[in-house]
């Protein structure tokens, strides 16, 4: 742990994707305790302001400040992210460790089914959603966990067929082991490295797919702040003030940049063969 420990600290987009990370979150964290202003407080005779002392990074349309907007709005990123990818690594996991377990129909059925589910992206299952059930953060989390059900379900499935091609499974075979004690004991502490991996690489797709629907209309609705809502609101005064679109747009390109980057870096770490190169 102490090796893994120092070479993380020499893994420099380990590093950055990690800082970038935490800066989300504790943004986040902070907008529950502290903003600059109320994110729903609206001030008509200080509409459009730029960036100055009262407002750090200036006011909307509405007059409210920009800066308490966006701390407020990494809520919505990281809980659709969260729950929507922990959807998504519980049932496609599960479903991944079946397939490799029993193999036969079993792997087939299951497999047919991920490409099935492939077909519907989180986009058309959440317009699919809101048009029987009404737009909201809910039917986001439920499209885009749904929509990441195979993706997990592929990586676990191949991930657990080449573990149980090792000879350490035959030995537990010989000793009487069952496929379930073997699929939890041995298979997946094995894969659990790249079920992180993914997972981390996911979030960072799933804070994408929640700004596109709230840019839509379809995700996070008002009065909750949310970064593609405020794009969204940002497009019809590009030119009157164009850092409106600026702070949201970096606020997603930063979070994405740094999940991307740590998974990056933890895929190189937690790798055993990159692990005896360094």
């Amino acid at each position: 742990m102490l090796l893994l420990g120092q070479r993380a600290l020499r893994h420099p987009s380990f590093m950055l994707g990690a800082t970038l990370t935490a800066l989300v979150l504790a943004a986040a964290a902070l907008s529950f305790i502290w903003t600059p202003w109320p994110p729903g407080h609206m001030n008509m005779g200080a509409t459009l302001q730029p960036p100055g002392a009262q407002h750090w990074l200036g006011t909307d349309a509405y007059g409210r400040d920009v800066a308490s907007l966006l701390l407020v709005g990494a809520r919505a990123s990281i809980a659709v992210g969260v729950i929507a990818v922990g959807i998504g690594l519980a049932l496609g996991a599960a479903l991944g460790l079946l397939a490799a377990a029993r193999g036969g129909w079993v792997e087939e059925a299951g497999m047919r089914l991920a490409d099935f589910t492939f077909a519907f992206p989180a986009l058309l299952l959440a317009i699919m959603l809101t048009a029987v059930f009404g737009p909201g953060m809910v039917n986001a989390i439920v499209a885009i966990g749904i929509f990441y059900i195979p993706t997990f379900a592929r990586v676990t499935r191949a991930s657990a067929k080449a573990v149980w091609a090792r000879d350490y499974i035959l030995a537990a075979r010989a000793c009487g082991k069952g496929p379930w004690r073997i699929t939890f004991e041995h298979v997946l502490p094995n894969i659990a490295s790249v079920l992180i991996v993914q997972a981390t690489i996911q979030f960072a797709l799933a804070i994408l797919a929640e700004a596109a629907l709230s840019y839509l209309g379809l995700g996070t609705q008002p009065p909750q702040p949310s970064w593609g809502r405020m794009l969204a609101e940002a497009q019809t005064l590009m030119f009157q003030a164009p850092l409106l679109a600026v702070w949201p747009g970096m606020a997603i390109a930063l979070a994405v940049l740094g999940l991307n980057l740590l998974g990056d870096g933890l895929r190189d770490l937690l790798d055993p063969r990159l692990s005896r190169q360094r």
